[in-house]
């Protein structure tokens, strides 16, 4: 049976819980791209994103029947994302390697799509330098777009945990990508 674009993330997982392999790989092709941003940005390392994310689909798959619709089916698989994610990086016990980007010569700054190019590459170099945690609420804020609430619950953590670990997630970002301490205000 072919699974219909038009079926709800919710109806997916019910029929993917139920043994629906039809139902699982089209809610995975609806979020794969989104779940793998997430993977690539908190390892801050492809082999480790790749291991990351199919971590995530094989916890996905053995824990449908988990998912409790308390919140969105999408914001479930970021948890489940992240916490994979963060397990890849505290596993391999090291910073991010070098990638190509890294490799890359030192930009200079132009407008213009190649200047779009390299100030994403000099954001995934500064996020591959946070400690985890900040880079997954980091991500989280900014790339998933996901409310405080949802990243507190997400996350496990505390509200005001996570507005401490993005403020200071950010504010590493703002000092790694001037080359320059961040102005603190007392």
């Amino acid at each position: 049976m072919s699974v219909s674009d038009g079926r709800a993330d919710t109806e997916l997982v019910v029929l993917a819980a139920g043994g629906d392999q039809a139902a699982f790989a089209e809610l995975m092709i609806r979020h794969r791209p989104r779940l793998y941003a997430v993977c690539r940005r908190v390892t801050g390392h492809e082999q480790d994103a790749q291991e990351a994310l199919q971590e995530t689909m094989l916890l996905a798959w053995k824990r449908l029947g988990e998912f409790d619709g308390r919140s969105a089916v999408g914001t479930w698989l970021y948890r489940v994302a992240t916490n994979a994610a963060i397990d890849e990086v505290r596993r391999r016990k090291r910073t991010p390697e070098p990638t190509e980007a890294d490799s890359m010569p030192e930009p200079t700054p132009h407008r213009g799509a190649d200047g779009a190019v390299v100030a994403r590459m000099d954001v995934d170099r500064a996020l591959a330098q946070l400690p985890p945690q900040y880079r997954a609420v980091v991500v989280l804020r900014e790339l998933c777009d996901l409310t405080y609430a949802e990243i507190a619950e997400l996350r496990d953590i505390p509200i005001d945990t996570v507005k401490s670990q993005l403020s200071r997630g950010r504010q590493a970002l703002v000092e790694l990508l001037t080359d320059r301490p961040a102005a603190r205000t007392a």
